[in-house]
């Protein structure tokens, strides 16, 4: 499966950006998939990830409560909802999906996906 990203941008803090991951190639029906960050300097760390069927989702603590992920295999589409936006949220961010859930690396960053995005960048400014 190919997967891409986009719907990042330029946002002030405490607004919202949607992103979105189209997959091709394969159905995304076919996969778990999810959301990870990589802010300058930092380690790439997890999101949000979203089982096959959407009836089960897992957040970062960070993000808990501001972003949801949701679905639509129909379209083969992937979303992230980001709300309240803050400076620490910059980073570019890349969909990511697998056949295995959890997905590889939403537990303390252990193992990653098979299958990745071109990341998109979002800034935050204060």
């Amino acid at each position: 499966v190919q997967l891409q990203a986009s719907g990042g941008g330029l946002v002030q803090a405490g607004g919202s950006l949607r992103l979105a991951c189209a997959a091709s190639g394969r159905a995304l029906s076919s996969y778990h998939m999810g959301w990870f960050r990589q802010a300058p300097g930092k380690e790439r760390e997890f999101v949000a990830g979203i089982n096959w069927s959407g009836r089960s989702t897992t957040y970062a603590n960070s993000v808990k409560g501001r972003f949801t992920i949701s679905r639509d295999n129909a379209k083969n589409i992937g979303d992230l909802q980001m709300n309240s936006l803050k400076p620490e949220d910059t980073a570019v961010y890349y969909c990511a999906a697998d056949s295995r859930w959890p997905l590889p690396g939403a537990a303390q960053g252990v193992g990653a996906p098979s299958f990745w995005g071109q990341g998109t960048l979002v800034t935050v400014s204060s």
